[in-house]
């Protein structure tokens, strides 16, 4: 048999806390509304294409995020204080 009194004592937390790195309807609306308009951007930068569609595309970037800032206070995205997170059953 082994002597395990000299062996370190492991610290472990009771659980492990809850995150969702981000994985929420608002964390993914943002994302994508952002990804579009940089690309809606990158477009209108081409020569031959009208650069209006530059701004277009900063417009849509900025939207998104607003969109994304809405949808976390509606309780879609991470948990912060005075919102209660809206979670669906399936997971």
């Amino acid at each position: 048999m082994t002597d395990n009194t000299t062996a370190e004592p492991i610290y472990l937390p009771n659980a492990v806390p809850p995150t969702n790195h981000g994985h929420t309807v608002a964390a993914w609306t943002a994302m994508i509304g952002v990804m579009t308009g940089a690309l809606v951007s990158a477009v209108g930068c081409l020569p031959g294409v009208p650069f209006v569609l530059f701004w277009v595309g900063l417009v849509i970037a900025l939207a998104a995020c607003v969109v994304g800032l809405v949808l976390r206070n509606m309780g879609y995205g991470q948990a912060k204080d005075g919102v209660e997170p809206k979670r669906s059953s399936g997971h």
